[in-house]
């Protein structure tokens, strides 16, 4: 649920900003990007995996967050145009290129944040030969 509602704040700003403050498509992506993705990682280091936020885990979801962004931004900018020759215009164009390029992006984050980044320490027991 963090990933859809930080999801709907990135779209939020990426559309209005190209939309109403006519600012370059690309760039209102990254600025909703930012603030999205700033929400999703406090939100998710507290509450979806109950993890400390250290450097070292902050090092490494940013690491994961720049890959994904990049991930994100081509698959917004190249979805764009297929979708003109399909005859999608705004909001459906913006629309329907932010699902595909957040929708990797998501899925990809929560994944790796869940699987590597702050998964739970297991502790091994020493085997004894019982008596």
């Amino acid at each position: 649920m963090i990933g859809i509602g930080c999801a709907v704040i990135d779209f939020g700003i990426t559309y209005s900003l190209h939309e109403f403050v006519d600012i370059q498509r690309d760039l209102s992506k990254v600025v909703g990007w930012i603030f999205g993705t700033l929400i999703a990682y406090l939100l998710n280091s507290k509450f979806a995996f109950q993890a400390e936020v250290n450097a070292k885990k902050a090092g490494a979801v940013f690491v994961l967050y720049a890959v994904t962004f990049v991930v994100q931004i081509l698959l917004y900018r190249w979805t764009e145009g297929p979708l003109i020759s399909m005859g999608l215009v705004n909001p459906w164009k913006d629309g329907v290129s932010f699902v595909i390029a957040q929708g990797v992006a998501t899925v990809t984050n929560f994944v790796l944040q869940r699987r590597v980044i702050f998964r739970e320490e297991t502790k091994i027991i020493a085997q004894q030969d019982p008596i």
